[in-house]
């Protein structure tokens, strides 16, 4: 009974398989543990299924005290808030909220802060707004695909 206890939180939610990769996966508790190679294969799904493709923000070096552009839509020069979904993938948002009523849903995110155990807002994760939907008056985020001229697809 002893050998089995140890390997448990090895054990892969998904396939079922123990790999030492196995952990808590995303940034919100998913409550469930998943190897490498599941998590990758899950998040990549639920990117594609939420237009989230945009590629991650660079991070700063420290040593460089050069000026850092805001980004851009590669396609219409627009500015895009770029953030990390609560799989770990990155979307890029509109710089402005909208009333739900004037955005379709499939392009509703909110964003989201993810508090550190010291209560200190650490950072902020876009989060997929699905389920319930909001009244016509609350404040979404819309995708950047939705408003520019190119990215519809």
């Amino acid at each position: 009974m002893g050998a089995i206890r140890g390997r448990e939180r090895y054990l892969c939610h998904q396939c079922g398989e123990v790999n030492p990769t196995v952990r808590d996966r995303g940034r919100i508790d998913l409550m469930n543990r998943l190897c490498e190679t599941c998590w990758n294969i899950l998040a990549n799904e639920m990117a594609i299924a939420d237009g989230a493709t945009a590629s991650p923000r660079p991070d700063p070096d420290p040593d460089d005290a050069s000026w850092i552009e805001p980004p851009t839509c590669p396609k219409c020069d627009a500015l895009v808030r770029k953030y990390p979904t609560s799989y770990d993938r990155w979307v890029d948002l509109a710089t402005m909220e909208l009333p739900a009523k004037d955005v379709p849903e499939p392009f509703r995110w909110r964003l989201m802060r993810l508090p550190d155990p010291f209560h200190v807002v650490t950072d902020i994760v876009a989060v997929r707004v699905r389920g319930v939907d909001p009244l016509p008056g609350d404040p979404v985020m819309p995708a950047h695909r939705m408003m520019c001229p190119w990215g519809k697809s």
